[in-house]
């Protein structure tokens, strides 16, 4: 066992698929009839909202949901939150758990 370790890479990938949607509802509103456009508008707007979103704040959702589902309602970061993380998804490493709670705990502040 080597003292010097390649980093690990990120365990959870974000997948940006809002840009797609965004196309779609755009497209759907253009031959929408007036009584669907409202509802279609409205959609769309959460989706561009969800678009612009960082993977820092999608990966703390993420935890969050894990901490949730744990029964969890203490800070992210602490060490009992790290901890069912890790319970909650055993491939993460230690580095990867407490980078992902912090992304957690500044999505929360």
């Amino acid at each position: 066992m080597s003292l010097f370790r390649k980093p690990q890479p990120l365990a959870v990938l974000v997948v940006h698929d809002a840009p797609d949607v965004v196309a779609a509802l755009r497209s759907a509103l253009e031959a929408a009839p007036d009584a669907e456009r409202p509802g279609l508008e409205h959609a769309l707007a959460l989706a561009e909202e969800s678009a612009g979103r960082p993977d820092g704040e999608l990966r703390g959702r993420w935890v969050r949901q894990r901490l949730d589902a744990a029964g969890h309602e203490g800070p992210a970061d602490s060490v009992e939150a790290i901890k069912i993380l890790r319970q909650a998804e055993p491939g993460l490493t230690l580095l990867q758990a407490v980078t992902y709670a912090k992304e957690a705990a500044a999505a929360e502040a």
